[in-house]
Parts: C-alpha cells; structure tokens; sequence
C-alpha cells in the first residue's frame, strides 16, 4: 500500500483553514482549493502549496483528496459533481470527507465513489475552531480498516484522537449523536443560566457549584461564560448546529427511534435561527430562553 505524500485539501473554512495548515507544515505536498478562489491563493502564498481553479485540477495526480465543505449537496459537487475530485483521482486513490454530512449520503457517496475504483472514508471532527487550530482535533471514521490505516498519517497531522469507529457512514453518525448531545446539554445550560439570572443569583458562584457536582459537562466549560456574556463569535455556527442535529433526528426516524429531546432542541435552534443569529456561535441559543424570559 503506497504512503499518501501528495494530498488535495478542498474547503479553507473556519476548520478547514487550520486543518489544511497541519498538513502543510508536516510536509505533505498540498494543493488547496477553494469556492472563494481569493482564500486559497492567501493559503496557498502563506503555506507553500498550490491553489487549483477547480476540484478535479486539485485532484490531479493526487494520493488522496480531503473534503471540509458545509453540507451534503457541496460535498456531492465537490466529489463527484462535473470538474469534482473523482475527474482528477486516478484508480486506487483515497477520499476523505471530513465534513458532516447525513450518515445515508456519505453511504452513498462511498458507493458511487467504489464504483469509479476510488477509495473513501467518512471522517468528521469534533473541537471546534481552537482545537482545529492547535491540532488536537478528535477524528471519527467510517470506512474499511485498510484505508484507515492509510490516511492515518493525514489525520495525525490534523487531530489528537482518532477513532475507527466501523463501517462508512459511521463516523458521521457518531459525529451527529455527539453534536446532537452536546446541542441539548449547551440548550439546557442556556435555559438554567436564564433562569438563574431571573432570580438574582449569583451565576459566578453557581458556575463554581455546577463544575464541581454532577451536571458539569464540556458545554459548562465551554460555553456558560459566553452565553453570559453574549459574546457569539463563531467557533461553531448555530446553523451547522442545528443542521447536525437534524441529521441525527432524520437517521433516528429511518431506524424507528424516538428522539424526544433532540427534537426539542431542533425546535430551540431553529428559533434562534429565525432570530437571525445561524451565523454566530451556537451559544447564541441562550438568546432563545432570554427572549421567552421576557415575552
């Protein structure tokens, strides 16, 4: 099994920026493309790569081919849509859609790309911006045990766990259960800060009663100070939020099961979606409990 040395990065987005960097400086000849053809020629310019006018030129010649786009219509027409990745791949290639997508399209993507003789794995992460940033992402992947030992260099470079967790379309669905948790807990703890506030107490000392006792979590870490102070710059939008937590919810009803919660949490985003604030931080659902507070 050949080393995978030259690698296409497609998608220089708030992850896919830091990620494509990683693979830079641990010197893995990249080329970069980019919707915005302007982000990829910076890279490009500031990493020492290449920036291609299009997925197939980026594609060319390459041993593997990473996708980090918003959904899974972007993913179908970066991959295989005209002038995609599989035009430039030769036989025996890897693909690695780092995006998250629906667990049933990335499926299907692995077999229409199988049937081009292109490998593909399904490798979303889970961070956030800052760990995208210092490389300690943690990757989950879908896919045949064989090409996850070949791309493992690539996502050594990018992340600090990385797990196979089964077959393709299985680390996108550990990506959207995890998302999906995360979703109602930093939906809880926007409700529980709102409430406390109402009550005038004091949320510096409830923070330091909630970390220390059960209903601690990442979301308490991460995003109690934020919500507090309102400040939603984006580490994870809102709308990729609620965009995953509706993939978990349509995968739940395909195998029968009731998601009782993430369907309240889909409800609570989409409000704040409405409300104007897809683009910010997905802390910015606090706003959604302030605004019922005071209706």
């Amino acid at each position: 099994m050949a080393d995978v040395r030259k690698v296409a990065f497609l998608g220089l987005g708030i992850m896919g920026r830091p990620m494509a960097g990683h693979l830079a400086r641990a010197g893995f000849d990249l080329t970069v493309w980019n919707r915005t053809a302007s982000r990829a020629e910076e890279f490009a310019a500031e990493q020492g790569a290449r920036a291609a006018a299009t997925p197939a030129e980026a594609a060319a010649g390459a041993d593997a081919a990473i996708t980090m786009v918003p959904d899974t219509p972007e993913v179908e027409a970066v991959l295989l849509g005209a002038d995609g990745v599989a035009e430039g791949l030769g036989a025996g290639a890897l693909t690695i859609d780092m995006s998250t997508i629906a667990p049933s399209a990335s499926r299907s993507i692995a077999e229409r790309l199988g049937e081009r003789d292109i490998a593909f794995l399904d490798a979303p992460v889970t961070g956030s911006r800052p760990k995208a940033e210092d490389g300690t992402l943690t990757i989950m992947v879908g896919g045949p045990e064989e090409d996850f030992a070949r791309a493992r260099p690539l996502f050594e470079a990018m992340g600090e766990k990385i797990v196979h967790v089964g077959p393709h379309g299985h680390g996108e669905l550990a990506k959207v259960i995890n998302n999906t948790l995360a979703a109602i807990n930093a939906a809880a703890l926007g409700e529980a800060l709102t409430m406390a506030r109402a009550a005038g107490l004091d949320t510096d000392a409830l923070l330091e009663v909630v970390k220390a006792g059960s209903g601690s979590s990442a979301m308490v870490e991460l995003k109690a100070v934020p919500m507090l102070e309102h400040d939603f710059e984006p580490l994870f939008k809102l709308e990729h939020m609620l965009k995953d937590v509706r993939h978990c919810i349509a995968e739940a009803r395909a195998l029968g099961v009731e998601l009782r919660l993430a369907e309240i949490a889909e409800k609570l985003y989409s409000e704040a979606g409405d409300q104007g604030l897809g683009e910010q931080d997905f802390a910015a659902v606090v706003s959604v409990a302030e605004a019922a507070a005071h209706a």
